[in-house]
C-alpha cells in the first residue's frame, strides 16, 4: 500500500516516528513536511534527533495567518498527492497541516486516516478545535489516543473504523527517554538540579495574541518564587517583545530546545505549566504535576484523574496552584501501553475503506 503521511508541527514530528517505523515494514510511505514550523529548533532538530526519515517533500510553507498558511498547504500538497496517487493519506492531530491534508485527500477521493482523532476542547474559538472537527468529518478511519476520544466520536455519530490504540507520543517517549538521559546536557548547561525548577511553555494564539492574558502569565511566573525554565516559542518571543515583558530573576528565558533537551527538562522538573496539548501529555508520561494555562483542554482525562489542573491565566490561581497542586498517588494508563504505532500498522493492514463517510443526520 502506498501511503502519504503529512506532518507540520512539533507534536506531529514526534508522532511520525513510531508510526513510520511500523508502516515501513510492509508499506511504501511518503513523508510530506509542510514547513509549517520553519524554525530549525522547532523542526529539523526533531528529525535529526528522532531519526525520522528525511521528508520526501518539504512544502516550505512557513508562517502566516491561518487562512494564508492553510491555503498554501492546500495548493502545494494537492500537487504532491496528484503526482504520487497514494492509496491513503495519514493526518495527525489538529494543526493547519491536518486540516489541509484532510481537505485535499477527501476532494481527490482518497481515504483519510486520522491519528489522534476524536479529541475535543468544545471551544470553537480555538483554531485547533475547528481543524479537529473538520478532519474527523472527512476521515475514513480513526485512531484514538483514549477511550474518551472514542466516546466523543460516537456522540457525533462516528462509530465505523474507530479504534483505541493509545498515544503514539507515548511510544516515542518510552523509546527515546534513555537516549535523552544519555545525550542531553541541558541540566548541566543551565546548572539545574533535578526537582529544583518548574518548566513552562506558552504558544497558543489565545495566550500569545492577547496582551492581557500574556501579561498575566508573565506576572504569575515572576511571583512563583522558584526557578522557572521557559523555552520561548518564536511566536511567543515576538509577543513578549511587543509587550515589553520584564521577567524576574527566577525566570530563565531560553531559546527553543530539541526533543532530547525537552524530555530532560520535563523529566527533571518539579512541576510543568503549559498551554500545549503535547506537553500536557508528556507531563503525564513523566508523572509530573501539570498546570494548564488555558480555560479548557482537549485532554480532559488528565484532569479527571487528578494529574492536570486548569488554571487559566489568573495570576493568583497560578501562583497558588504552583505551590500547592499535588496529584494523587495512582496514575492509570489512560494513554495505552506504548505500542500504538504497531497497532495502527496492524489495523491498516486489515481495513477495507468504503467511500467518503457521509455525516449522520439527526
Amino acid at each position: 500500500m502506498k501511503i502519504i503521511s503529512i506532518v507540520g508541527a512539533r507534536p506531529e514530528f514526534i508522532q511520525a516516528t513510531p508510526v513510520s517505523r511500523a508502516l515501513r515494514k510492509n508499506h511504501h510511505e511518503i513523508l510530506v513536511h509542510t514547513g509549517q514550523h520553519y524554525d530549525y529548533k522547532m523542526s529539523q532538530t526533531f528529525f535529526d534527533e528522532l531519526g525520522i526519515p528525511a521528508p520526501d517533500y518539504n512544502l516550505e510553507v512557513g508562517s502566516g495567518s491561518h487562512a494564508g498558511q492553510t491555503a498554501e498547504i492546500l495548493v502545494r500538497f494537492e500537487e504532491v498527492v496528484q503526482q504520487e496517487k497514494p492509496d491513503i493519506v495519514i493526518i495527525r492531530g489538529d494543526t493547519n497541516s491536518t486540516l489541509a491534508g484532510a481537505l485535499v485527500a477527501s476532494k481527490l477521493h482518497i481515504p483519510v486516516v486520522h491519528i489522534e482523532a476524536g479529541e475535543r476542547s468544545y471551544d470553537r474559538r480555538m483554531p485547533e478545535e475547528i481543524n479537529r472537527l473538520v478532519a474527523d468529518q472527512l476521515a475514513s478511519a480513526y485512531f484514538c489516543v483514549s477511550q474518551t476520544a472514542v466516546k466523543q466520536l460516537a456522540r457525533e455519530g462516528i462509530t465505523d473504523n474507530v479504534f483505541w490504540v493509545g498515544d503514539v507520543m507515548l511510544d516515542a517517549n518510552l523509546a527515546n527517554r534513555p537516549l535523552a538521559r544519555r545525550n542531553s546536557t541541558i541540566l548541566s548547561d543551565l546548572q539545574l538540579a533535578p526537582g529544583s525548577f518548574g518548566l513552562v511553555t506558552v504558544h497558543r494564539a489565545a495566550n500569545t495574541d492577547d496582551p492581557a492574558r500574556l501579561a498575566n502569565i508573565v506576572t504569575a511566573l515572576n511571583q512563583v518564587g522558584e526557578t522557572v525554565v521557559f523555552p520561548v516559542h518564536p511566536r511567543t518571543r515576538g509577543a513578549l517583545e511587543k509587550l515589553d515583558a520584564q521577567f524576574a530573576e527566577n525566570v530563565r528565558v531560553i531559546e527553543p530546545v530539541g526533543y532530547y533537551d525537552m524530555m530532560a527538562l520535563e523529566e527533571n522538573a518539579r512541576i510543568i505549566a503549559t498551554d500545549s496539548g503535547g506537553v500536557q501529555r508528556e507531563a503525564y508520561f513523566m508523572q509530573k504535576p501539570c498546570l494548564t494555562l488555558r480555560d479548557e483542554t482537549e485532554w480532559t482525562e488528565t484532569v479527571r484523574v487528578g494529574w492536570n489542573k486548569l488554571v487559566g491565566v489568573d495570576v493568583d490561581v497560578i501562583a497558588l496552584e504552583w505551590k500547592t497542586f499535588a496529584p494523587p498517588a495512582e496514575q492509570p494508563p489512560i494513554f495505552g501501553d506504548g505500542t500504538a504505532g504497531e497497532k495502527i500498522a496492524q489495523q491498516l493492514d486489515q481495513l477495507q475503506f468504503s467511500p467518503i463517510r457521509q455525516p449522520v443526520l439527526a
